[in-house]
């Protein structure tokens, strides 16, 4: 059986996108192909689905697969196409990874959201009641829209050449502008000023609280899942394919998240508030105020029905922030500026 190690050897060792792809695309067939290879590497070698002691060869391994797949892909415009209910769809360059699925440009105002194994059909399918379920909520309760991505379409995608089944979502593109707070990271590595994080730990909040009304569970609630857009301070929570009913154990789970203890028991609304504030803790570094500390850790209690409730923190957090910071202000923020 081929091990992470040896497939990440394989994937260092090539020097052109050729060597793992074969030659430029010609047609679909040829693009479909490349895409079941890269597929099959890339489970193989994410960071989240392999063992501690590979996990940075596979980090390193993952990060050349992307950029070679992106190059063999740029190679050539060889259209391939889905087709949803609503319409067809191309499926253009690589956009994003996410821990079990891939998302493709497809134009200029959607993407493709992809499983790369079938085995991930259920977590997509997931994301697709979740998402209408939430867009239903939002009829309601207009206020919730600008926090979730849009669900355009769905497709149930057979490979021609494998007779695979895909369950691919098309989601209204959420690229101009918005980075997630993996960027952000990655800019701000000795951590973000608080003052900054609040606005986005707010509307955070507020996202959870809508997911909460709509009778749904995050339970994925890490930097590569929430989207920022510096400019307009807008925060969208995507990544929905491990979206769980309260009461169950979570759909899946990722190595990269300290979950709460009852992840794999019986997830609920208090499984998201434990992560987001986790994801504060892992944000902020040691530029954490005490008394945000101690907030943050007061929702990160072993036993769930200790935690507030994600509507219920959105006063506690505003009345902190003034003991801390005075009168709100509105604050540019620049993801540069910390680099």
């Amino acid at each position: 059986m081929t091990t992470a190690r040896e497939t990440a050897e394989t994937i260092r060792a090539a020097r052109r996108p050729e060597d793992l792809f074969g030659s430029a695309a010609t047609d679909s067939t040829s693009r479909q192909a490349a895409r079941r290879r890269y597929h099959r590497l890339a489970a193989l070698v994410h960071p989240d689905r392999v063992e501690a002691v590979d996990a940075q060869l596979a980090s390193a391994a993952f990060t050349r697969l992307t950029e070679l797949y992106r190059r063999w892909l740029e190679l050539d415009e060889a259209d391939f196409e889905v087709t949803g209910a609503h319409g067809r769809y191309p499926v253009g360059k690589l956009h994003a990874l996410g821990s079990v699925a891939d998302v493709y440009l497809s134009g200029s105002d959607r993407v493709v959201k992809i499983p790369r194994r079938t085995a991930a059909n259920r977590l997509l399918a997931g994301e697709r009641n979740a998402l209408r379920d939430i867009a239903a909520t939002a009829d309601e309760h207009e206020w919730l829209r600008p926090y979730f991505p849009e669900l355009i379409d769905t497709v149930d995608h057979v490979d021609s050449a494998t007779g695979e089944h895909r369950t691919v979502n098309v989601l209204a593109a959420l690229t101009d502008g918005f980075v997630t707070l993996e960027d952000v990271r990655a800019a701000y590595p000795a951590g973000l000023d608080p003052r900054d994080y609040a606005w986005m730990h707010r509307r955070l909040l507020r996202c959870l609280a809508g997911a909460h009304l709509a009778g749904w569970v995050h339970t994925a609630i890490g930097p590569a899942n929430v989207l920022v857009h510096p400019r307009l301070h807008g925060i969208v929570l995507a990544g929905w394919s491990f979206a769980t009913r309260p009461g169950t154990p979570a759909a899946a789970t990722l190595k990269s998240l300290d979950y709460p203890p009852e992840i794999r028991d019986r997830v609920s609304p208090a499984t998201d508030v434990y992560l987001a504030h986790r994801l504060m803790l892992t944000m902020l570094g040691d530029r954490a105020p005490a008394p945000l500390r101690a907030y943050a850790h007061g929702c990160l209690q072993t036993d769930p029905r200790l935690r507030p409730e994600a509507a219920d923190l959105l006063d506690e957090f505003d009345d902190l922030l003034d003991r801390l910071y005075g009168k709100r202000r509105f604050r540019p923020f620049e993801l540069t500026k910390g680099k």
